[in-house]
């Protein structure tokens, strides 16, 4: 158990303030600006009010950013910044100075080259006028042999559903990098996700974000959170987006969450797309839609980042789009929603992104090929009845309605299907033909993961099998927290254990997104917690491991003998004191036939 680091924090406040106040800038920046007065251009005052942040690390360089609050938005900005080995930044290794306006939001980036493989440097940013940000630290990758590498992985970060508790958990962490796997921002406007009751903080605008102001202004609400601030001046990110740095379940085509009446989606989608490259510290290319991107950690980790959102996935499944109503109970046309599922036709990646993919693990040498991205990767397929009671919870819930009575009726039939399971895994002769159909009818939960993309995945899985590649994917997305064993299946769907694990997935909770105690109704009932995350590991036949409420990262540690995966938890994030803890380890060794789940006892 560890207590917050209200020192660091009341360190970094301070250090905030001399930012924003100082008076002169420090010896090592005086010389960015040279002697040019700059007569010629009409600059603005200002000062640095959203921290600092880099990303993007490779071997021998870094992208490090900051953004200015000017005083006068039709003028230009130059901003001096400096790259040294020490803190005290006296051994400056680069330097220079840039400009920004209004079209980059008052945003700089730079990507700063010539720097040395594993390596921690220190930077910071200056105005002429004195105004200077926090000394931020970051790290560049290593070469050749690698002995560790640790991940702080994270996702999902809702500003009004609670404090940023996990941000500064993470800072404080001894992660070398961190791996945000999206949901930065949340598009919502106030009340809506999370509502009025549980509310703890407003977003800014108040309204749902549409436009490319909006989406700026969302984004400098959440940078001034000085939790996240910290993760950043301390910590090096790699980041994708997730769907609500858009909207809700985006597709290529368009988000549940966007409505004809928002005006074009393309016209959104580019505004989102564009102030995400303006906010985060990332390497952006010539088409800033493609952010798919590789990172080699020596001989040790081979890091692949994927898009599964935006750039070219195909429009959701949907269940009510293969379902009638027979005797008044739904009836789902299984023939045809099994051929939806398997047409080769629908894709998550796109072809360009999804040999990308293929080619990292291919051509990289690695003892751990690593997928960095959105949704769940593993096989969460749970029995049809159950499935059709989290439906109704589902509608209940949309249509504004007291969801609490299908809860009951979910959480009863949860514990009569998972008794089943067990008699069958206990081998009790006892069990009828019609109880065993009852768990072994079975249907994807979630077709918005890689479960409704079923060509998608084979196809990663097949090739990482056939490279005899091993493979470690990171998830977020869902506000819970997963670990599963990844296996092919024949084109038929069934799956081949008996080829053994591909590899395995670990899947982070959220910095403050909700999860199933809010779905399923067990709120801070502890006990029924626990029944809920026993009865779905029960059920669901490759899921190790279930956290169905509480928040969080991981700690996903890679050495030449094994990757092992900790889930941290913050025991609240609807105030600024709190403690954390680790609450499950596990960990996965390289090799065929060993490329399984192994659960880790907790060391007091």
């Amino acid at each position: 158990m560890s207590n917050r680091a209200d020192l660091s924090r009341r360190s970094f406040l301070k250090s905030v303030a001399a930012g924003a106040g100082a008076v002169s800038v420090p010896a090592a920046l005086t010389g960015c600006f040279g002697d040019d007065d700059d007569n010629d251009r009409d600059l603005t005052v200002f000062v640095f009010g959203h921290g600092v942040a880099s990303g993007d690390p490779l071997a021998d360089a870094v992208i490090i950013w900051t953004r200015v609050t000017p005083s006068d938005t039709s003028a230009d900005a130059q901003v001096g910044w400096v790259v040294a080995s020490d803190e005290a930044m006296t051994n400056v290794v680069a330097s220079g100075s840039v400009y920004t306006d209004s079209k980059r939001d008052f945003t700089v980036k730079v990507d700063v080259t010539g720097l040395s493989a594993d390596t921690v440097y220190y930077y910071q940013f200056a105005g002429k006028d004195g105004a200077v940000t926090p000394v931020g630290q970051t790290r560049t990758l290593p070469v050749g042999s690698v002995d560790s590498v640790k991940l702080a992985v994270c996702s999902c970060a809702n500003l009004p559903a609670g404090y940023f508790n996990v941000y500064n958990e993470i800072a404080n962490s001894d992660a070398d990098v961190v791996v945000h796997l999206g949901d930065y921002i949340y598009e919502y406007g106030a009340n809506e996700y999370p509502t009025a009751a549980s509310l703890v903080r407003d977003p800014d605008p108040l309204v749902e974000v549409l436009t490319l102001t909006h989406y700026r202004a969302r984004y400098a609400k959440y940078r001034t959170d000085t939790a996240l601030q910290l993760a950043h001046q301390k910590k090096p990110f790699i980041c994708v987006w997730d769907d609500h740095e858009l909207a809700n379940d985006t597709w290529k085509g368009g988000a549940e969450n966007h409505n004809e009446d928002e005006g074009s989606f393309e016209e959104r989608r580019a505004a989102a797309i564009q102030a995400y490259h303006e906010w985060l510290p990332i390497r952006s290319g010539s088409d800033t839609a493609k952010i798919w991107r590789a990172f080699e950690f020596g001989n040790l980790v081979n890091l692949t980042m994927l898009d599964t959102r935006m750039y070219a996935r195909d429009k959701v499944l949907s269940y009510s789009d293969y379902t009638t109503i027979v005797d008044g109970k739904p009836v789902i046309d299984a023939v045809a929603f099994q051929a939806a599922l398997a047409d080769q036709g629908r894709g998550l990646l796109g072809s360009e992104q999804q040999q990308f993919a293929i080619g990292s693990m291919f051509n990289n040498n690695a003892t751990w090929q690593v997928l960095g991205q959105q949704v769940l990767m593993g096989r969460i397929f749970i029995p049809q009845e159950l499935l059709v009671g989290l439906g109704q919870i589902e509608a209940t819930i949309s249509a504004g309605g007291d969801a609490s009575a299908a809860q009951a009726q979910v959480a009863a039939l949860l514990v009569e299907l998972a008794t089943i399971k067990g008699r069958i895994l206990g081998g009790d002769p006892s069990v009828t033909a019609a109880e065993r159909l009852r768990v072994e009818k079975m249907a994807p939960y979630n077709l918005d993961a890689w479960d409704g993309y079923f060509p998608a995945r084979e196809e990663i899985l097949r090739r990482a099998q056939y490279f005899n590649k091993n493979l470690v994917v990171l998830a977020g997305d869902t506000h819970n927290a997963w670990a599963s064993d990844l296996y092919t299946a024949n084109d038929s769907g069934e799956v081949q254990r008996a080829a053994g694990s591909v590899g395995v997935e670990f899947a982070t909770s959220s910095v403050t997104s909700p999860g199933f105690e809010t779905y399923v109704g067990f709120g801070t009932d502890t006990a029924m917690q626990a029944g809920f995350e026993q009865a779905v590991t029960t059920l669901v036949d490759d899921l190790g491991y279930l956290n169905s409420a509480n928040r969080g990262y991981m700690l996903v540690e890679f050495t030449p003998a094994k990757s092992s995966c900790e889930w941290v938890y913050v025991d609240t994030i609807t105030s600024e004191t709190y403690t954390a803890s680790v609450q499950k380890k596990m960990e996965v060794k390289p090799g065929q036939g060993k490329r399984t789940l192994i659960d880790v006892p907790l060391v007091p």
